[in-house]
């Protein structure tokens, strides 16, 4: 670990897996950052990496912690900036908290100032979970412009749904622990081809979250074929309420979390149904509201969701440097 030092905090770089003290510290700041901007500022992927993610040798921690009286780091800390690697020649992923109360201070800059000792800029894509007009700021400032949009939409409780009818020669029925693990997995890479992300989901990644507190198997809903085979899926999550103390209370909110058809059983309306299914179920557990996430550019799914009455509720934007960069 190494350190230097501004006048009113101390940035530390780390490398690999955060201790158990670093990453508690970690999530503490994303749940302040989440508290005061309604959005959370590390994705879940960045979460799992930092806990027990299979890239966790190579991960780039950049901490600012205040200064005390003698110049050294306090024990407070205030921001964080995860630069998480890609297998092979795909560009990392860059994700900044810094603490509300201690934001328009240069905390941001300097994060970003010493990861560029660290890596190249130009090898990392930057996320800005709801777009604050900060983060841009701090994008433009060393060249970053928007790649891509993923939209976040909501469904409120009273909204009519079409019903959950699957197609002739599909099943219904919820995922089962330590029998479904391979063969859904080879069914989300396959649904999921030209989609980096979710398509590279790996066995440690699913391990993972599977032990979250969130994880349901009976609302995990695979479609079957007529030889038992997976042909689509639909995962929901439920984020539970919360109690914030700068925006009062977030009721429990239902998520469509995964939803997938493997390529032979596209055009079939399977992955509608699957969808009509899945908030279904998150309604039965007596949810007012149901979100998503969608990149904006999926005119298909967008259009999709938008029968089913969802509306645009925030977006998520990626930043990158260079010739890959939009606008």
């Amino acid at each position: 670990m190494s350190a230097t030092q501004s006048t009113d905090w101390t940035i530390t770089t780390s490398t690999g897996r955060p201790g158990t003290e670093l990453l508690g510290r970690i999530t503490a700041l994303a749940a302040d950052a989440e508290d005061t901007d309604g959005n959370p500022p590390l994705s879940e992927q960045t979460l799992v990496e930092l806990r027990t993610g299979e890239s966790a040798d190579a991960l780039l921690v950049i901490a600012a912690w205040l200064a005390d009286t003698d110049g050294g780091a306090s024990g407070e800390l205030v921001g964080v900036a995860v630069a998480v690697p890609a297998p092979g020649q795909s560009p990392g992923t860059l994700e900044i908290v810094v603490h509300p109360e201690y934001r328009n201070d240069g905390i941001g800059a300097a994060l970003v100032a010493t990861l560029a000792v660290q890596v190249p800029l130009e090898s990392l894509q930057a996320w800005s979970h709801g777009n604050h007009e900060a983060a841009a700021r701090l994008a433009h400032h060393h060249g970053f412009a928007p790649v891509r949009e993923l939209w976040r939409m909501r469904l409120m409780h009273d909204a009519g749904l079409p019903p959950a009818e699957m197609p002739p020669g599909y099943r219904l029925r919820p995922f089962v622990p330590g029998q479904d693990e391979q063969d859904w997995l080879a069914a989300n890479a396959a649904a999921f081809s030209d989609h980096a992300e979710q398509g590279a989901m790996t066995q440690a990644d699913l391990a993972a979250r599977m032990e979250e507190d969130w994880f349901d198997p009976d609302g995990f809903l695979l479609a079957e074929d007529g030889d038992g085979r997976i042909a689509g899926f639909h995962w929901t999550k439920v984020h539970p309420a919360l109690k914030s103390l700068t925006t009062g209370e977030h009721h429990a909110v239902g998520e469509v979390y995964v939803v997938g058809v493997v390529p032979a059983a596209q055009g079939t309306g399977l992955g509608r149904a699957l969808t009509v299914a899945g908030i279904e179920y998150l309604r039965s557990r007596g949810l007012k509201a149901v979100m998503l996430y969608v990149d904006a550019d999926n005119t298909a799914a967008v259009g999709l969701y938008q029968k089913l009455g969802f509306t645009r509720w925030d977006v998520d934007v990626m930043y990158a440097r260079g010739a890959s960069a939009a606008g």
